[in-house]
């Protein structure tokens, strides 16, 4: 049988993974593959530092050391960031060596160059490691998903929002002291930004709404809004209206484009994505044929985005590179494609969060005005708050209006005298209708 060898570019946490899975599954894998699989080489930061299981994998300091050997047949990008990484990847392709990567920064921001330089090289670049860890997404909609037009995708695909706003909806604790603990127990960096700002997902999201609709990679065009302005105050508010609210990337397909938004959003309790928690990871694809598709599992750690990799290193072995379908899963020049979507005319029902005078006719106000900007109300709760305050909280649900006219009308609401802060807004997604 013969063999196919590795060079991996970063042996840290997911590193440590392909190796452990090669290990404990070999002889499975190689059935699968057709070939037996090996990590010969390995990049990295400290070359005399222990690492179980690399025994007989030669380290080195220098990535071009990995890329060049003529022992490596494919590279393994596991590094991280974009422009070293980057740099790394071109490399290996102009090295004409099928590249493997978990970076979904990478592929969202450059992915597009990197495949043109791919293809002119007579080689490949895959990545279903970059989205969902272990869930098999990738090929779920590049391939097992080909003869359906794609309707909408939603999912929670960053662990570390789901699990703090878990933790939050479960224990009333705030925002600052669960994001402490995700970052002692490792769901967390320590600069948490990518994460709880949404890059992370916009990311992923960037990757999944191009398969899934042809657009090109557009992360500029991402309506992205972190979960730090959520407090335990509105998932209690969420809950007593029938409602969870979850960190969701949503790609949605339009008559005159695709929407593309990444946001905390309300989510009825009954739905599938409103029972997902801790760091799980769950996404809902709907199409016209086969739907609603759900993938569910875990979205990272070392094990899970292993399998990933190595999935792609098996397609590798088992097809070589002239079987591979285009890298985002159909032609690049496809000239009836959709185009992404300003997020004014993405649609969605709202939650309004606002603190108003405890006066007569403030309830009345606040309809008028978002009655003449034509939004109806769902449902409306006034919380009463102990003297001497004297003022109260309000919320409101309203019906599913283009995002224009949601801000146009906060807008007006937050002028009214009796407002004393700004609206508190968070979209809310009925999937099931």
């Amino acid at each position: 049988m013969n063999e196919l060898k590795l060079g991996l570019l970063g042996l840290g946490t997911v590193g440590g993974g392909v190796l452990t899975l090669l290990e404990r599954n070999g002889e499975a894998i190689a059935s699968r593959a057709g070939t037996t699989i090996r990590v010969v080489a390995a990049a990295v930061r400290d070359a005399g530092k222990a690492r179980p299981g690399a025994d007989t994998v030669r380290l080195s300091t220098r990535i071009e050391t990995v890329i060049d050997d003529p022992d490596v047949d494919v590279v393994v990008e596991l590094m991280g960031g974009t422009d070293a990484a980057r740099d790394a990847v071109e490399r290996a392709i102009r090295a004409g060596k099928p590249v493997v990567t978990a970076n979904k920064a990478l592929i969202a921001l450059h992915g597009r160059e990197l495949f043109a330089l791919a293809k002119e090289h007579g080689t490949t670049v895959s990545y279903e490691a970059a989205v969902a860890g272990g869930i098999p997404l990738i090929k779920a909609l590049r391939e097992g998903l080909t003869a359906n037009r794609i309707h909408s995708i939603a999912g929670i695909i960053n662990g570390t929002c789901n699990y703090i706003l878990t933790e939050m909806s479960q224990t009333g604790a705030a925002f600052d002291a669960v994001l402490a603990e995700a970052q002692r127990l490792g769901y967390a960096e320590a600069d948490p930004t990518f994460d709880v700002g949404g890059i992370d997902a916009a990311h992923k999201l960037t990757i999944l709404a191009s398969i899934a609709f042809g657009i090109p990679l557009s992360f500029d065009q991402v309506k992205t809004d972190g979960i730090e302005s959520v407090t335990a105050e509105d998932l209690a508010y969420a809950r007593e209206l029938g409602y969870r609210i979850k960190p969701l990337a949503i790609a949605r397909r339009q008559e005159k484009g695709v929407e593309l938004r990444v946001h905390p959003t309300l989510v009825p309790e009954r739905d599938l994505l409103a029972n997902v928690n801790g760091v799980l990871n769950a996404v809902v694809v709907r199409a016209d044929a086969a739907s609603p598709t759900g993938y569910f599992g875990p979205g990272a750690g070392a094990e899970a985005t292993a399998s990933a990799v190595l999935a792609d290193v098996v397609d590798l072995a088992r097809r070589g590179t002239d079987a591979q379908m285009p890298a985002l899963g159909q032609s690049a020049d496809l000239v009836d494609s959709p185009r992404p979507l300003p997020i004014e005319e993405a649609v969605s029902a709202h939650y309004l969060r606002l603190r108003v005078a405890d006066t007569p006719g403030v309830l009345n106000a606040i309809s008028g005005a978002l009655a003449e900007h034509g939004i109806s109300i769902e449902a409306i709760v006034q919380k009463e708050l102990p003297p001497p305050v004297s003022t109260t909280t309000v919320i409101i649900l309203t019906q599913p209006v283009p995002e224009r006219v949601a801000a146009a009308a906060c807008a007006q609401i937050e002028a009214l005298p009796a407002v004393s802060d700004s609206v508190h807004r968070i979209r809310v997604e009925h999937f099931d209708e």
